[in-house]
């Protein structure tokens, strides 16, 4: 088989049969979803061309009509209910009924990315997530929470359907969930009291790239979009832009979510320049217009502490990173999760690190907090602010402490340097500053071989693990001075 005919045959495996009299619906509006509730969610599917679908709903005596178009596509909106642990049930009528049962209103999160994202609670070969067996047993205890799995596949042309269906996160499904989603729900349940459903779309090693579409790739990117040359390109199909989002993604895009939780960047490390904020930039404005939601809030992680090609000391990794708080400032509604802090010694060159429960529940604080109105909840990890210089040591002021740091001494992972930017490991404590505002703190750093600093970093390198933390227990984000120098 050719490179074109492979791809003619992929795109041919997911083509909507319309020839069928009854009502079809795409596998995501189906028994046990969880809809997004007080909202206009939307529901899909497909009918003979010019066939009126009739709509009604459990909850309410309003009823809702579509109408198929040419191609017997249809598409209506139902005001949905607060949520609640009722069991709620839809019909569509259009001559003959169907119906779907065991739906939930709650809370709707769309879990994307890659392999850390995908990264299941029964974790991958060779990669456990932590405290597993104690996270499915009491995941008896739950209700309300459920999530559908998108199948990772390639297309060249988007995809209005997909393989999928919604389970119950208990304790016989939960190891086929998402560990960041479903840690990330499991906060969000607990402390709102109310359904989460997750929408699982993500490819393991996939690139920013691998998510955009058609017109953004050729508008903003030199990505190659011809098969032939893609496979060339990138033998590795995990690598391949636009296939993943055209099959992965855009199945999902006519739901009603509340939100996007997203854990990638590991396969763009190296990236030049601001390549990569400014293409992350570009992919949330590209799902918020095709979810309908110009504010969608979008949360995403900081990619862990790993030993790149450029050796445990090199700065690829770092540089992403720092591409990814970049990314957050420009992104409104948007706010990065540290996750220096959850990666053991020995896991330098496991691309997937087993403490998965804290990156989910730092992902539903920010939730809780922003969106959910539990501002006591604090979310925000400590980031440095400013410095001067005193004879041979740095002072280092840091925001967003709540108050405080974690210690006032033996604090690891600051480096600095004078005016050859030749770095050494530092000695660091906390310094008190009259009158400092207490929303601010200091920290001084100094090194024996270094008489006159100039500059100081954090954590710059790609695997570095500090242990300086906020009041909220929240690690401080890896930095450096001397960026613009």
């Amino acid at each position: 088989m050719t490179t074109k005919q492979f791809f003619v045959s992929l795109a041919a495996l997911a083509l909507p049969l319309v020839s069928q009299a009854k009502v079809r619906l795409p596998h995501l509006v189906s028994d046990g979803m969880v809809l997004q509730q007080q909202s206009e969610a939307r529901l899909w599917g497909w009918d003979q061309p010019g066939k009126t679908v009739r709509v009604s709903v459990s909850w309410s005596n309003e009823a809702y009509t579509a109408r198929a178009d040419r191609d017997g596509k249809w598409l209506v909106k139902v005001k949905t209910p607060k949520a609640s642990y009722t069991l709620l049930s839809v019909t569509f009528d259009d001559g003959e009924k169907t119906t779907i049962k065991n739906l939930l209103s709650g809370e709707v999160w769309v879990c994307a990315g890659q392999s850390n994202m995908e990264m299941p609670v029964g974790g991958f070969y060779n990669c456990p997530v932590k405290d597993y067996n104690n996270v499915v047993a009491e995941a008896a205890q739950n209700k309300g929470i459920r999530f559908v799995k998108v199948p990772s596949v390639m297309r060249t042309t988007p995809q209005d359907d997909a393989q999928c269906e919604w389970k119950a996160a208990d304790a016989n499904n939960v190891a086929d969930c998402s560990a960041v989603g479903y840690f990330f729900a499991r906060m969000v349940n607990r402390v709102a009291d109310v359904p989460v459903g997750l929408i699982l779309a993500n490819k393991g090693g996939s690139r920013v790239e691998s998510w955009l579409d058609e017109a953004n790739l050729k508008k903003y990117t030199n990505e190659e979009l011809d098969s032939a040359k893609m496979v060339k390109k990138f033998p590795y199909d995990y690598l391949r832009p636009l296939l993943w989002g055209n099959g992965t993604f855009h199945p999902i895009l006519n739901y009603t979510v509340k939100g996007i939780l997203f854990y990638q960047g590991c396969s763009n490390v190296g990236a030049p320049g601001n390549e990569y904020s400014d293409r992350l930039k570009l992919l949330v404005e590209q799902w918020r217009r095709d979810f309908g939601q110009s504010e969608l809030p979008f949360y995403f992680v900081q990619i862990a502490p790993y030993i790149y090609g450029d050796g445990a000391d090199g700065t690829s990794g770092a540089l992403l990173r720092e591409q990814q708080e970049r990314a957050a400032s420009i992104i409104p509604n948007s706010a990065l999760v540290c996750t220096n802090d959850l990666v053991e010694p020995w896991e330098g060159t496991q691309i997937h690190p087993h403490q998965k429960q804290p990156v989910g529940e730092r992902l539903a604080f920010l939730a809780l907090n922003r969106d959910y109105g539990f501002t006591g909840l604090r979310c925000e990890s400590p980031v440095y602010k400013s410095m001067f210089i005193e004879g041979d040591t740095c002072y280092v002021s840091l925001d967003k402490t709540y108050g405080g740091v974690s210690r006032y001494e033996g604090i690891q992972g600051f480096e600095v340097a004078g005016a050859d930017k030749v770095f050494h490991r530092a000695v660091a404590g906390h310094f008190w500053v009259s009158g400092q505002d207490r929303r601010n703190e200091t920290i001084y750093v100094t090194s024996p071989e270094v008489k006159q600093p100039k500059y100081v970093r954090y954590c710059f390198r790609n695997f570095e693990l500090g242990n300086l933390k906020n009041c909220a227990n929240l690690p401080l984000m890896p930095f450096r001075t001397d960026k613009d120098e």
